[in-house]
């Protein structure tokens, strides 16, 4: 039963930035423009399936537009309502002023369940879904990108991209009107798996200051860390996936909507997304405990906890039990802000959504240049790039030739040397330099000013500081 006192998805927003406005010195005027959605558009829509006529309502909400176009995922979700879709608008501005991503905020999002229609019923509701947003200019390149969201993939935006397309056949920046493309349809290399690897970069950046770590209960690095991930989608697998086998992090429990695995050893996170994929959910899955109530494995004891699913599951009811001593938010709001109270008080450090999942956003921004530009990244200098490279090479082998046996290259070093960058390394390239700027920011508040005691406050002032700093720059 939910707890009546538990503020609203939309409420635990607005607590949060009145935490930190209250530290800030904003005239009120300004405070309140930059609180505000601007405006949010609802769309009631038919279309002929199954012999009647079906209607869907969908949402597009826009909360700031200090910096355009603004940017923000569509959702297919039968949760989705305005409350919902104007809170992520709010946290899609302060992440994209955490991030410096040159985006106002927005969001995105229909009613309905993906899984009770046909690959070709989904399209013909995406599609009008795009139109009714196409012509109020609510999906523009110049104006309003939106990208993929909870129940929707690269395959919802290769349809938005073709829609606007075919209602703007002059347009040449067409491409540019949505990000989390296809490859083939303008995409950018990195981009399925941009939030979890954000997710995975945001943990190494925080393991890299010992004086966090212990602030935590922690110390050493990532490898042996004992790591819960609830949600198996997109985001948590890839974050659980690169943690597991690029930095030796132990994934202990996957809790999904079936249930939960738990195993002190280690689950094989490939394995259980095979099985997923085959079976559905994670019931049966052989190799690791099954708990039918997943709740119970996400207060289990362990180092990580990564909330990835949806919005406050992390709430009055349970955060007294949490036994993670670390938490970083993959999915947006996980953790409501009485939920927040508690576990603060308790010491928990949490590394907030704002930042850990901004990997998706900055790498929709990589698209979106790179669909201005009508050039994929690297194409230009990568050759250059190596045939520098191979002047060096030539003359360490002839000092190679000259010394003999006095010194020697190691035997991968010119293979590894050669190879110019690619437009996935650029992008990795890309997206750990923002996630370690970005957290650089927010460390410098949590340490150095004395009433901010947490990462999700350091985070709010440096965004709505920047946002701040936009709207003054246009006279406001």
């Amino acid at each position: 039963m939910a707890n009546p006192q538990e503020p609203t998805f939309r409420e635990s927003v607005d607590l949060m930035f009145n935490r930190a406005v209250a530290l800030m010195d904003l005239p009120p005027g300004l405070e309140e423009k930059i609180r505000v959605c601007n405006a949010t558009y609802t769309v009631r829509f038919g279309v002929r399936l199954r012999g009647q006529i079906q209607t869907f309502t969908g949402y597009r909400s826009v909360h700031s537009e200090h910096m355009e176009p603004v940017k923000g995922g569509i959702r297919f979700a039968t949760s989705v309502n305005q409350d919902e879709v104007e809170a992520l608008a709010a946290l899609m501005t302060y992440k994209c002023a955490l991030v410096e991503a040159p985006f106002g905020g927005s969001k995105g999002g229909l009613c309905i369940d993906p899984r009770q229609w046909d690959d070709h019923e989904l399209e013909q509701i995406t599609r009008r879904f795009a139109y009714e947003l196409i012509k109020r200019d609510m999906i523009h390149p110049a104006q309003n990108v939106p990208a993929p969201d909870m129940g929707t993939s690269e395959r919802e935006m290769a349809w938005i991209s073709d829609q606007y397309n075919r209602m703007n056949t002059t347009d040449i920046n067409s491409r540019a009107c949505v990000t989390g493309k296809p490859l083939n349809a303008g995409g950018i290399a990195g981009r399925v798996e941009a939030t979890g690897r954000g997710v995975q970069y945001a943990l190494r950046e925080f393991f890299r200051e010992p004086l966090d770590v212990a602030k935590a209960g922690l110390d050493g690095t990532l490898e042996g860390k004992t790591v819960i991930v609830q949600g198996l989608g997109n985001v948590g697998y890839h974050a659980a996936k690169f943690l597991q086998e690029e930095d030796g992090a132990i994934i202990t429990g996957i809790i999904e909507r079936d249930g939960a695995l738990f195993d002190p050893s280690g689950i094989d996170v490939e394995k259980v997304k095979e099985w997923i994929m085959r079976h559905g959910g994670v019931t049966g899955y052989p190799d690791a405990n099954h708990h039918a109530e997943g709740g119970a494995v996400l207060e289990e004891a362990c180092d990580i906890l990564i909330p990835a699913a949806m919005e406050g599951v992390i709430n009055m009811t349970n955060a007294d039990r949490i036994g993670a001593k670390l938490i970083i938010e993959a999915a947006n709001g996980p953790i409501t802000a009485g939920a927040d109270d508690v576990l603060r008080a308790r010491g928990t450090v949490i590394i907030p959504d704002m930042y850990a999942n901004a990997g998706g956003v900055t790498v929709s921004y990589f698209e979106w240049v790179k669909n201005l530009s009508h050039i994929r990244f690297g194409r230009m200098q990568r050759r250059q790039e190596e045939a520098r490279h191979e002047l060096i090479v030539r003359e360490l082998e002839r000092l190679d030739r000259h010394l003999g046996d006095a010194w020697s290259m190691t035997p991968d070093f010119k293979a590894k040397y050669l190879r110019g960058a690619d437009e996935l390394e650029l992008v990795r390239s890309g997206l750990d330099d923002t996630m370690r700027i970005a957290f650089q920011s927010m460390r410098g508040l949590w340490h150095d000013k004395e009433e901010v005691d947490d990462l999700r406050t350091a985070a709010y002032l440096v965004a709505i500081d920047k946002v701040a700093a936009s709207y003054r720059a246009k006279g406001l």
